[in-house]
Order: C-alpha cells, then sequence, then structure tokens
C-alpha cells in the first residue's frame, strides 16, 4: 500500500478546474492534502463541485487570475479559514498567438504576457506570507519546455515562459532563509486539448497537415510520445514531498526530454 505524502498539507492551485491543474488537485488530494483551488471558469468550477471531497479536501472560489483586486480579495477570504499553506502552484497560463513575431497583434502580444507573468507575480505575492507563517513550503511555477528552448511562431508564449523560471530562480534565492523552496516544472506537449488547438493553429500558420505536424512533435522528443497530465502531477507531488526537502531553485522538466523545438 503506498503511503500518502502530503496528508493535511494546505495547497492553493491557480487556474485548476480543469487539464493539468485539476489533475495536479487530484492527485494532491489522493495524497492526503486540502486543496484550495481557483479558476475563473464557471462551467469548469460547476462541474468539479460534484466531486465527492467538496468542501472536505476540495475547496473552489471563482477568481480571475490576471485580476491584481480579484487575487487580493481571494487571498483576504483565504485569510479568514486559514493562517497559513504548505504550498502554491501557478498554473496559469494560455498558448497564446501564433504566427511570426512582426505580424503579431500587440493586444494578444500583451495578453499573453500578462497572464503568463503577471498572474504568478500575484499569486505569489500574496503566497509569501502565508508560507512564512508556516515556517516554510513550496512554491511550484509552471512554465514549459519553450521557456528553456524557444518556440518558432510562439514567442510571447515562450517569452512568458522564460520569465517565469527567472522569477523562480531568484524567488529560490530570496526565500531559502526561510525555509521555502521554489522550483518550477517544464511540461512537454502534453496530450489534451490544449494540445490539439495548438497544433490545430500551427498546422493552419503552416498551411501542413495537423496529421503531419503532430507526428512531427512527436518525434522531437526522445521517447517519441506526448506527456500525459499525470506526468506531470506526479513531479508536482513529489516536489512537495518530504523526499525533495533539499531541491530549490530547479527546473524539472517533464517532457520525454526534448531534443529540438522545429
Amino acid at each position: 500500500m503506498n503511503q500518502k505524502k502530503l496528508i493535511n498539507k494546505k495547497i492553493i492551485i491557480s487556474a485548476a478546474a480543469n487539464g493539468i491543474g485539476w489533475s495536479i488537485a487530484q492527485e494532491c488530494m489522493s495524497n492526503g492534502a486540502i486543496v484550495y483551488i481557483t479558476d475563473k471558469n464557471n462551467e469548469s468550477l460547476e462541474k468539479i463541485s460534484k466531486h465527492k471531497l467538496h468542501e472536505k479536501q476540495l475547496f473552489l472560489d471563482k477568481v480571475n487570475s490576471e485580476n491584481f483586486k480579484e487575487v487580493e480579495n481571494y487571498f483576504n477570504k483565504i485569510k479568514d479559514k486559514v493562517d497559513s499553506i504548505d504550498a502554491l502552484i501557478n498554473n496559469v497560463g494560455i498558448a497564446g498567438p501564433t504566427g511570426k513575431l512582426e505580424e503579431l497583434n500587440i493586444n494578444d502580444w500583451k495578453e499573453t504576457l500578462d497572464i503568463n507573468i503577471n498572474s504568478h507575480f500575484y499569486f505569489t505575492k500574496f503566497s509569501i506570507p502565508l508560507l512564512k507563517n508556516n515556517n516554510g513550503g513550496s512554491i511550484i511555477n509552471l512554465s514549459s519546455t519553450a521557456g528553456l528552448f524557444g518556440f518558432p511562431l510562439r514567442s510571447p508564449y515562450a517569452t512568458s515562459k522564460w520569465a517565469i523560471i527567472g522569477m523562480t530562480k531568484t524567488l529560490a534565492m530570496e526565500l531559502g532563509e526561510n525555509n521555502i523552496r521554489v522550483n518550477a516544472i517544464c511540461p512537454g506537449a502534453v496530450a489534451g486539448d490544449r494540445m490539439k488547438r495548438v497544433i490545430k493553429a500551427k498546422a493552419q500558420s503552416l498551411g501542413v497537415k495537423e496529421e503531419s505536424l503532430q507526428k512531427d512533435y512527436e518525434s522531437m522528443v526522445s521517447l517519441k510520445s506526448f506527456v500525459d497530465k499525470k506526468d506531470i502531477a506526479n513531479m508536482v507531488v513529489f516536489l512537495l514531498s518530504e523526499e525533495a526537502q533539499k531541491i530549490s531553485g530547479q527546473v524539472m522538466s517533464v517532457d520525454g526530454n526534448t531534443e529540438r523545438m522545429n
């Protein structure tokens, strides 16, 4: 029988009512954690509100993560429930536009950076005092292999994900004396609807078939397959566990070993 690794740990996860975030939340709960999820999608929140652990190990709030005031109000509300947390998982992110940089719309560029970078800042800013009250804890930032290699025709996305790695490295230095560990996870191509949308947009931009582009994506990694959401969730659980108590400032790729990005 597997021993639960996160019993009674209080974890905030942003934008986690579906996709990778929800997979992370489920894995944390299965390991005994108490999970506080935010999301701006009413339909997704309503769906997971039917979970058997809702209001027991699972607590939900509607928050637009790129809105500073909404995030601030959320943390004021959280502080009425708890005076400390064990971990923050910054999961907010969008794919952004696809195309050559000189052809991109300025508003699409700004939106991608605002959501993918500023939301991490907002959640982290208000989480740090709660982590300090806990005498330590963990912050995990979701970046991407695009933040390590770059990503042709996806410059806003790649730019934002590089920024997250810089933020992670810096915070690990700032917060180490408070026993707060900060790490980033860089997923590769993750199987699911979001990746299908990315492939469709890039196929249209390049004028190629989606099926051939997917095969090309799969050929970019040594293991020749996409990552599953649970692979990322498993890495999160490890980084939050006692087994990773000396791991900080690291960038953990969960990608099947990316060999190229184009």
